[in-house]
């Protein structure tokens, strides 16, 4: 038998805004993935579990700020792709709900620190094509305000909501909490 102990995710300190100044690496580095992403025409399918479906229906993506230039095309859904998204959400929540938490967690970890490296710039270059931000706001709603949530709502999860216990037991009873996954949708 193995006991892992209390286990608890890293400390989270907020994740630092870049500052994107002139002639700043990180600066140079968001105007060529702006560059690369603006000049393509991606195709956007349906992906159900994993899957990639496509109907030929199809819309554009544009630019809020040129609605002349086409960022992306996307597929649409008909009812049968959506409840067969459903079906897949119900089968996947199956699996997911009985993995322990540390490694529920771990997923949430691995991505926030993803998204704070290699992937930072594509998440800042899209948010701004995608809703007309400018470099500073996509950083900052969109990066930092993720990555932080993904951190902190880790160690939250784990310090304050799981931790939290019945504090009184009554002779020859232990009172405890276990927190269960919703059967379902929210």
């Amino acid at each position: 038998m193995t006991i892992e102990g209390d286990l608890q995710p890293p400390r989270p300190i907020n994740e630092p805004v870049w500052g994107y100044e002139p002639g700043s690496p990180e600066r140079a580095d968001l105007k060529k993935k702006l560059d690369r992403m603006a000049s393509e025409v991606i195709e956007i399918p349906i992906i159900i579990g994993g899957v990639d479906y496509t109907t030929g229906d199809t819309a554009d993506v544009v630019m809020p700020h040129d609605h002349a230039h086409v960022l992306a095309r996307y597929h649409k859904a008909t009812d049968e792709h959506i409840q067969m998204a459903v079906d897949s959400c119900m089968e996947a929540w199956k699996e997911w709900s009985n993995w322990p938490w540390q490694d529920r967690a771990a997923v949430f970890l691995k991505a926030a620190d993803l998204l704070a490296g290699d992937w930072r710039q594509v998440l800042n270059a899209s948010t701004m094509l995608g809703q007309s931000k400018t470099c500073y706001q996509a950083e900052i709603d969109a990066a930092c305000e993720i990555i932080d949530f993904w951190r902190f709502n880790t160690w939250f999860g784990e310090t304050s909501i799981y931790a939290e216990q019945p504090p009184i037991s009554p002779p020859g009873v232990w009172n405890r909490m276990e927190a269960r996954p919703l059967d379902g949708f929210v």
